[in-house]
């Protein structure tokens, strides 16, 4: 269709990611007419590389999980983590919510192409390389202001938008929808190295969360890829960093060379490709949904990226959000709080239980506890393979309040 000053289609999404992506295949296969405006050219590099198992549910849903497994990503069956010289590892094969048994480890900037590619096959338009600089949404249908690449502008009039923005946080930031997180301001930093690790001392189908000796609330990540190469990053609050290295290689080497595990495993590593940061990552906004708008995954809420959750989180509500509009679209009437916002937020809530958890050091005693039951830890890990909707589970049900009791429980047991 040729672009005009002024346009109108029934759906815009903004955003070519994996919330995306997913969202407009899902009401295009429901036979509504979308539209997505991604800002950049796919591929592009993005970080949330470890999907969860849950996440393949959403990918099977918009029919792309054939595409996906033909790929050759690494295969995912758990989380292992490890402090000082306590291992845990969870299997993804055993959880209580009996869910995909194994998931992959992807480099994202093909991983989002694939799904991107995937929701052109099924209909869905992409424009690329084209920014939303404004909204107006006080009309009876919102009228977005489009610019190109080359610089020149165009009006889009939509019966409705998803903001899949990811970290751009498009509608938060024009419709001043962003709130402060509750959150410490925490920093990461990270690279992608051509490893070399044993395998005898690494099981590639995992993702390792390792935690510093000293400070427990400085964590790694090592994600394995299938080429032999590894997503490696540090996490810790801002403050931890003030007296590192200015240079982001020489600051994450410092932090690794603290923590004598994982020294060891990246021993052989060569560390080939410059370091990245991003800081002051956790968001939140005063509402996910509004006249004729939703807002899907991190344009949302991002809370922290130890337990992977983000992308989960965006899948999830890509879902549905699609669900919700179909109906709308042919005429119900439909209640976004009760149907969209108030379920959301409620597996939110559960991730964001675990993340406070993890840097009070709670949570990390639970991990590492040896003497719980084999049905306490399959719950534990339903929610780490990204089952934190289910609340059938009573550690997703009642979060706070079972996490506090175990974590007393493995506090008064010596180990």
């Amino acid at each position: 269709m040729p672009i005009t000053d002024r346009e109108s289609r029934t759906v815009v999404v903004i955003g070519a990611g994996p919330a995306g992506a997913i969202a407009a295949t899902l009401l295009k296969r429901k036979g509504h007419d979308v539209l997505i405006i991604e800002r950049q050219l796919f591929p592009r590099f993005s970080i949330g590389e470890s999907l969860l198992s849950h996440c393949l549910d959403f990918v099977e849903e918009a029919g792309m999980l054939e595409a996906v497994k033909a790929a050759g990503f690494q295969k995912k069956n758990g989380a292992a983590f490890a402090w000082r010289d306590q291992y845990s590892a969870f299997d993804f094969g055993d959880t209580f919510s009996q869910g995909q048994p194994s998931t992959f480890q992807v480099q994202r900037g093909t991983f989002d192409k694939l799904l991107a590619d995937q929701a052109e096959l099924q209909g869905v338009e992409i424009r690329y390389q084209q920014e939303i600089i404004a909204g107006d949404f006080d009309s009876p249908q919102p009228v977005l202001s489009v610019r190109r690449e080359d610089g020149s502008e165009y009006q889009l009039q939509a019966q409705f938008v998803l903001d899949a923005s990811g970290y751009g946080r498009v509608l938060p930031r024009l419709l001043d929808l962003e709130a402060p997180s509750n959150f410490p301001v925490r920093k990461a930093v990270f690279t992608h190295i051509e490893d070399h690790i044993d395998p005898a001392n690494f099981d590639r189908e995992k993702i390792l969360v390792s935690i510093h000796p000293v400070h427990r609330d400085v964590w790694f990540w090592s994600i394995p890829f299938s080429d032999g190469r590894c997503s490696q990053g540090v996490v810790a609050d801002a403050q931890r960093f003030a007296d590192k290295p200015e240079d982001l290689d020489a600051c994450l080497r410092e932090f690794i060379d603290e923590t004598p595990h994982l020294q060891a495993l990246l021993k052989d590593a060569v560390w080939d490709t410059p370091a990245r940061t991003i800081g002051g990552y956790s968001a939140n906004v005063k509402t996910l949904y509004g006249p004729n708008f939703a807002l899907l995954g991190n344009a949302a809420e991002f809370l922290d990226p130890v337990f992977s959750s983000g992308v989960t989180i965006a899948m999830r509500s890509a879902s549905m959000a699609a669900k919700v509009l179909d109906r709308q679209l042919q005429g119900e009437t439909v209640d976004w709080e009760s149907e969209f916002s108030k379920p959301l937020k409620r597996g939110v809530d559960t991730f964001r239980a675990y993340v406070e958890g993890w840097y009070e050091g709670t949570f990390q005693d639970v991990i590492f506890y040896q003497d719980g039951t084999q049905e306490i830890r399959r719950m534990i890990c339903a929610i780490l393979a990204g089952y934190a909707w289910d609340e059938r589970n009573p550690f997703v049900s009642e979060p706070k309040r079972r996490l506090r009791m175990l974590s007393e429980i493995c506090a008064s047991t010596p180990q």
